[in-house]
């Protein structure tokens, strides 16, 4: 079993987050989960953020889609692959 997982760490969330999410929409289909994280609330609101995206097909994909949100100032991409061997 082979999952495939995009970490995205967004340091300047209030003035990246609409791109970092025009691209993911664009890539949707290759998102199977997504969670984001991010501290606090209400006027606590932080200005960093973590996404973590299972994604699923090509793995050339999966390195473009890494390389796009990676050169968005103030965004950080790592994409793990991860596999069980018996």
């Amino acid at each position: 079993m082979k999952k495939s997982i995009l970490l995205v760490l967004v340091g300047k969330r209030k003035e990246e987050a609409v791109k970092v999410q025009q691209i993911l929409t664009a890539w949707g289909c290759m998102i199977k989960t997504r969670l984001g994280i991010h501290d606090g609330v209400l006027e606590n609101c932080s200005d960093s953020g973590l996404i973590m995206l299972e994604l699923v097909g090509e793995d050339e994909k999966k390195e473009e889609l890494e390389r796009k949100l990676s050169v968005l100032p103030g965004v950080t991409a790592k994409l793990v692959n991860l596999e069980v061997t018996e």
